[in-house]
């Protein structure tokens, strides 16, 4: 039994569906393309896979997913809360069941009608069955409704205590979406964003303009783990996972944290990265490329100080000329990220990320040997790293 999960699992099929405003299909057909989809590139049969994790928040059950696309007995089935901070613990979770001989291959899976369906732009109301509307009753009343006015009060905590300026959060704005113009399966495929445009776009919550904001989208994606042995008998190079952590900070809310000593910074997120350089026995030099959960801008200058590429209040200066680029000094979600591919609560990221390290993406890093792949904020969250096998 392994002591830690450094290279005990690895990831072998990538898949996903079309990204869409209105899918004019059910989320279970969303979920099953894009589940066969991985299962074929892994070069696997349905019958070879014999688990399944996802979100508690996908509408779909294993067992029709399971019927649906050809799998048999299924030997783990998992679920984890907390929306996008579960991206990469549902991974996790599989290379749990890999590692420990539970299951043979396992596919984690996402998929939703974010757009046409349930659109968790739209914020929160009446209809909360879980324990989060008792603290939240306390001061929805006061207009904070919405993820991004969430967002937005930390923001502006982070950018009166260090000095960061609308221009910084351009920088990622701007940076992604160049990313998804040379991407056709982004929504912003062929479409820059100027600084102008950015800075004329209206504000959702200040200091948060249209841009900095994620889109809201229909679609599904779907990933492989299986172990390292099987990996090599594949259609493609497995992509080792080198580490995956889970945490939730002390005094934690769900994206409402405002009670905490200060807002300015991610303790959680913080957790994540001390527990993946731990087991991987890697560091901020040794990643090649990131692809950093950009639910809203700010989000990513604070994922860069989680992870220690830089000092704390220095990510604003970390960003600026190119940074985030292909060529820069980390190249940050070379797929356009949420922001400008598609919001499939991240799973969109991790498919990216064995991109990039299979060295297939449309943006692909000249560097590729280690590739951090990070999930939601403000929330119980999760992180990974990725690496070429030996």
């Amino acid at each position: 039994m392994p002591t830690t999960l450094k290279d005990e699992a690895a990831i072998v099929g990538i898949g996903q569906t079309k990204f869409t405003k209105n899918s004019g299909v059910s989320e279970l057909a969303l979920a099953c393309e894009a589940v066969s989809n991985a299962i074929d590139d892994a070069g696997l049969d349905p019958s070879e896979v014999d688990g399944l994790t996802t979100f508690t928040l996908d509408t779909n059950d294993e067992i029709d997913v399971a019927r649906a696309v050809g799998i048999g007995e299924i030997r783990h089935f998992g679920r984890t809360p907390y929306g996008g901070g579960a991206a990469t613990a549902i991974v996790h979770q599989a290379v749990m069941a890999v590692a420990t001989g539970t299951c043979k291959a396992v596919v984690a899976y996402r998929a939703l009608n974010g757009r046409s369906g349930q659109r968790y732009g739209a914020g929160v109301s009446g209809n909360i069955i879980t324990s989060d509307l008792i603290h939240w009753s306390w001061y929805m009343p006061w207009g904070l409704l919405t993820p991004a006015s969430w967002v937005a009060m930390f923001a502006q905590r982070y950018m009166h205590e260090y000095g960061a300026k609308p221009e910084d959060l351009a920088e990622v704005a701007i940076a992604t979406r160049s990313h998804a113009v040379n991407n056709p399966d982004a929504f912003f495929h062929g479409r820059p964003l100027t600084l102008d445009e950015y800075m004329d776009a209206r504000f959702i919550a200040e200091p948060l303009r249209l841009y900095d904001c994620c889109q809201e989208t229909d679609g599904g994606c779907a990933v492989v783990i299986t172990s390292p042995e099987r990996a090599r008998d594949l259609k493609h190079p497995g992509v080792m996972i080198r580490a995956a952590a889970s945490a939730a900070g002390a005094d934690q809310e769900q994206m409402t944290s405002f009670y905490r000593p200060a807002i300015s910074g991610l303790p959680e997120m913080d957790s994540v990265a001390s527990q993946l350089w731990e087991t991987s026995g890697l560091g901020p030099d040794d990643i090649d490329s990131a692809i950093l959960y950009d639910a809203f801008t700010p989000n990513v200058l604070f994922q860069i100080e989680s992870f220690g590429f830089c000092g704390r209040g220095e990510a604003k200066d970390f960003v600026k000329d190119g940074a985030l680029a292909v060529g820069g000094r980390l190249p940050t979600n070379t797929h356009g990220g949420q922001l400008s591919e598609a919001y499939i609560h991240g799973v969109n990221g991790i498919a990216e990320g064995v991109r990039v390290v299979r060295g297939t993406s449309t943006n692909q890093p000249q560097k590729n040997d280690h590739v951090l792949v990070t999930s939601g904020i403000g929330v119980p969250t999760s992180a990974m790293v990725l690496g070429k096998m030996d």
